[in-house]
């Protein structure tokens, strides 16, 4: 009795029922631990009273008792249903599987009873062990994997964050229906730390009546910067959780600070919501609320909850700040200091309205409102106090209805705070989940530090493509699918996850393998001319979009005497294990079936090899060469623009490993520029953000600085590395 009363404390949420449940246990209406857990779980889904006294004792098996004779007979009907292969398997049997069927049939029976008797009749029906039942059963072997099946098990499908890599779950799967134990429409009280009211019920109603038992969430930016890769998973998990379960997503603009708020960032967000592939069911402001929220607050001063405060700012920091002098004030005195508030009476600093509770920090009375003497991009001049986040969060997600309000990890200290503000204004309150934050090494997101490397010059813009900012990653040649495809392989995680670039990499390389056609394209060029033809031959040959499936179509270059190869593809001095073009090793031309040999070496005055005479066969009569190498013959001169990590340590934020400040770790070799690169005519057309393979060279995307003149490659992804290749 004592264990069930420490076990019964120890678990229960709402102490209103722990009189109820210890008198229960007390009585022995409730003597085991299977039916402490379904009591437990009746007052958890029944927080209004009465209590139905034999609704309850019926679900939690009061008063139920078994016999030994039924324990008997219902493990003996069990193992009459598995005798056959009893027989076979003797003691390598799967026993559970016995002790749940006999524990199904009898609930509240005692689960050391019931083994005992399964141990009782099996040792009846199969006699004492053999030394063959002693023995370890062998394992099944595994079958072999092919190249084939390991091929097949990377295949991705991805639509709109739906994608499946061998084993990782799409990310669908993992938000979808109860995967990730979030309480049904309509049950919030069902979730930890929710507090009932005697009005919870009737607004829980009121709210099923206005969702229909629908699932709505939100995502809240403030529209003060530009969004990054931490913020396509909140995007993946707001928008496709509600997707997945068939429910409807706002995009909600948390913009309460007129200060820092800028109509680019309100349309660029919204662009990389779209571009992700989700469409918001609406586009709401927080500042649609503005007079609601102000009425609000009105009403939460009229309840004793709320008050004007005169503090200053450098005395509300921290979390040992002292209480208010003003903290009980008369509630008609912050109604008049409020309204005069409201009416710019008062200088910017000089009073807050404060709310009455600590939060779970030990933050003491935070802001609610406080004076701002700034136009509002929406509202213009006709507010000069605007509410907190703390005060406004809460508010918007009961207005507009929000089901599940999931936010990063840093905000559950807030989460008592959520409901306590909602439960004081008696209106309608969601339940607030949090998850892990995303971070990437390498790297910072934070707007200020941004800011920094822009106005330093070491970034050209928020989208210069070294950055984690989506629209870098998206100038970058990231695609969309990409992206989320790595949010679903990191997870749904309530810890915080940090990771390294190459798995968001790995996820590009295997969207563009299928996505982007190849083209061969020479980044340090080598004039190669080919004596055997004449000046003016000229053939056209066939380049295969997608080598792996020809089908998919295929574009034409032209073949001439002269021709251009990667500088790196050339030795002058053969090298054990090089296998490309030496004075004593030819090589082939992929797509062209010729295959050439050095003649004539041709150095500048400074030594450097400047062109290559060779000859030409066709490879039909040729020894096979040991390598294939691409070329381009009548190209076009593009830029191509390399990058590299933008900083040298993991964290460049951690005085430990930088300990001058992250600006000091720049990686000069971050960024490496060819002005004069070479590409086959068939990019000619390209549009920017179109994306291209290069052949043997990597992944690169139109940069918006092209121009009808010249083409700007940035380099996405370097192709995958083969440690065989040389």
């Amino acid at each position: 009795m004592g264990t069930l009363l420490y076990s019964m404390a120890s678990r229960l949420k709402d102490p209103k029922r722990l009189g109820f449940l210890s008198d229960c246990i007390v009585q022995s209406k409730i003597c085991t631990e299977l039916q402490l857990a379904a009591a437990l779980e009746f007052v958890k889904s029944h927080p209004q009273d009465p209590i139905n006294q034999k609704e309850f004792e019926d679900i939690c098996g009061v008063g139920v008792f078994i016999t030994p004779e039924q324990i008997e007979e219902a493990v003996e009907s069990v193992i009459k249903k598995h005798k056959e292969k009893l027989l076979v398997e003797r003691f390598h049997f799967n026993m559970g599987l016995l002790m749940g069927e006999a524990r199904s049939a009898l609930k509240w029976a005692d689960g050391k009873v019931i083994k005992n008797e399964v141990d009782l009749q099996v040792l009846h029906l199969l006699g004492p062990k053999t030394e063959a039942d002693l023995e370890k059963k062998a394992k099944p072997q595994k079958a072999k994997v092919t190249e084939n099946d390991v091929k097949a098990k990377k295949e991705e499908v991805a639509v709109n964050a739906e994608v499946k890599t061998g084993e990782v779950k799409s990310l669908m799967e993992q938000l979808r229906g109860e995967s990730l134990k979030f309480h049904k429409t309509g049950e919030n009280y069902k979730s930890e730390g929710y507090v009932v009211t005697p009005k919870t019920m009737d607004l829980l109603k009121a709210h099923m009546e206005i969702t229909g038992g629908q699932i709505r969430t939100r995502f809240p930016p403030e529209p003060n910067g530009i969004l990054h890769i931490g913020h396509a998973k909140a995007i993946n998990f707001n928008f496709g959780y509600a997707k997945a379960n068939n429910g409807i997503c706002f995009l909600r603009y948390d913009d309460t600070n007129p200060e820092k708020e800028e109509e680019k960032y309100f349309t660029a967000i919204r662009d990389m919501v779209e571009w992700l592939g989700y469409e918001p069911h609406a586009v709401t402001h927080a500042s649609d609320n503005f007079q609601e929220l102000y009425d609000l607050a009105v009403d939460l001063i009229r309840r004793g909850h709320a008050y004007i405060c005169h503090q200053k700012g450098e005395e509300l920091k921290g979390h040992n700040a002292p209480a208010s002098p003003w903290r009980d004030r008369p509630t008609e005195e912050s109604l008049v200091l409020f309204e005069r508030m409201k009416k710019g009476l008062f200088a910017e600093g000089e009073a807050t309205l404060r709310m009455k509770i600590v939060m779970e920090d030990g933050k003491m009375d935070p802001v609610a409102y406080r004076i701002k003497y700034k136009a509002h991009h929406r509202t213009g001049d006709k507010w000069c106090i605007y509410p907190t986040y703390d005060y406004t969060h809460c508010l918007c997600d009961s207005i507009e209805n929000i089901t599940h309000s999931l936010c990063t990890k840093e905000f559950q200290a807030r989460r008592s705070s959520y409901f306590w503000l909602c439960n004081a204004l008696d209106v309608y309150c969601p339940v607030q989940w949090e998850y892990g934050r995303l971070n990437l090494t390498y790297t910072v997101v934070s707007k200020r530090k941004i800011i920094k490397l822009v106005e330093t010059g070491v970034v050209s813009n928020w989208d210069d493509p070294r950055l984690f900012t989506l629209t870098a990653l998206r100038r970058r040649g990231f695609p969309p699918e990409a992206i989320n495809n790595f949010c679903a392989r990191v997870g749904v995680t309530v810890a915080q996850t940090t990771t390294e670039p190459h798995l968001l990499e790995s996820c590009v390389r295997d969207v563009l393998n299928e996505q982007a056609p190849r083209v061969m394209a020479v980044l340090e060029p080598l004039k190669v001319t080919i004596t055997n033809l004449a000046e003016n031959a000229k053939s056209d040959v066939q380049v295969p979009d997608f080598p792996a499936n020809e089908a998919r179509g295929s574009h034409t270059v032209p073949f001439t005497r002269t021709i251009f190869i990667e500088q790196s593809d050339f030795r002058e001095v053969m090298e054990k294990g090089y296998k490309r073009l030496t004075p004593d090793q030819p090589v082939g031309l992929r797509h062209a079936g010729y295959v050439i040999s050095v003649q004539k070496i041709i150095k500048d005055a400074q030594g450097k090899v400047v062109e290559l005479e060779v000859n030409c066969c066709s490879s039909d009569t040729a020894e096979k060469p040991k390598a294939f190498i691409h070329w381009v013959s009548q190209p076009l001169v593009c830029e191509v623009r390399l990058y590299e990590r933008l900083f040298l340590h993991k964290y460049p934020e951690d005085p430990s490993e930088v300990p001058n400040g992250f600006l000091t770790d720049i990686n000069p070799l971050s960024l490496h520029t060819i002005s004069s690169a070479l590409v086959d005519t068939s990019v000619k057309g390209a549009k920017v953000l179109d994306k291209f393979q290069f052949e043997r060279v990597g992944y690169f995307s139109l940069d918006p600085d092209s121009t009808a003149d010249k083409l700007v490659f940035n380099r996405t992804v370097t192709l995958k590395e083969d440690p065989g290749k040389i």
